[in-house]
């Protein structure tokens, strides 16, 4: 499907400024997914029983170095719980020597496609809204989300209002289109989202990229609800993890 004619299609001196910064978001991405706690690292997350309490020190214990002689390491990390919504406390293992990070060699990407980045307008909310998320691990169960404003543009005539949640202070967009489960992963891509003031807001899709859960199965990963799903392959940003010697993550 061509997409030539939407009408949210950005003007050219915002789209020259995405792609000149396209090359070195690539190279941080790349970066990041590869750090001693990038996606590639997480090689466990413990979710004691309610009541128990388990150290850092514990959820280490007999763990080995790694070949190179890096040790594994625990964060702490929180959710609410799916029925109560009364919080829970976990524990992430990260592995600077993971085998995720050994085997990985790139992020596969399409190329940059100047007709996916797109001007939208940012309307926020007078109250904290909180809409149901689908996480790739719930079997079906939704995590409630604040999402504090709705994000409109019309694609070839199509109006979209899509919901953008906090992230700890950042808004991320989950969002699904033709090409997942395909050419890129099937849960769907995020896009982080800069709202300007006066409500602007570019949707660069070309730095659409492929969840944590893409990378490490210990991850918990929202899922695109039905109007954040683009009825259109949008064929910029992430592909897909690419590894060597046939090594999967999952």
């Amino acid at each position: 499907m061509s997409v030539t004619s939407m009408s949210s299609r950005a003007s050219a001196a915002t789209i020259e400024a995405a792609r000149a910064g396209w090359d070195a978001w690539r190279a941080e991405r790349v970066a990041s997914v590869r750090a001693p706690q990038g996606n590639l690292a997480l090689v466990e997350t413990l979710w004691p029983a309610p009541g128990e309490e388990v150290s850092l020190e514990e959820a280490l214990a007999g763990r080995p170095a790694g070949s190179t002689g890096t040790r594994v390491t625990a964060t702490r990390i929180e959710r609410a719980h799916i029925t109560t919504g009364e919080p829970e406390h976990g524990i992430r293992l990260w592995d600077a020597d993971a085998p995720a990070i050994r085997h990985f060699e790139t992020i596969d990407a399409f190329p940059f496609a100047p007709e996916w980045v797109i001007e939208a307008v940012f309307t926020p909310v007078s109250d904290e809204r909180l809409l149901p998320f689908e996480h790739l691990r719930d079997a079906g169960g939704t995590r409630d989300r604040a999402v504090p404003g709705d994000i409109t543009f019309t694609l070839d005539g199509t109006p979209y209002n899509l919901a953008a949640f906090d992230d700890g202070g950042t808004l991320l967009l989950v969002v699904g289109d033709r090409t997942n489960g395909s050419a890129t992963y099937g849960g769907g891509r995020f896009l982080t989202v800069e709202p300007e003031p006066g409500g602007r807001v570019v949707l660069d899709f070309n730095r659409a990229f492929a969840p944590p859960c893409a990378f490490s199965p210990f991850y918990n990963c929202p899922l695109p609800p039905p109007r954040n799903r683009l009825d259109v392959p949008v064929e910029a940003g992430e592909k897909l993890p690419v590894f060597r010697d046939g090594f999967l993550p999952h």
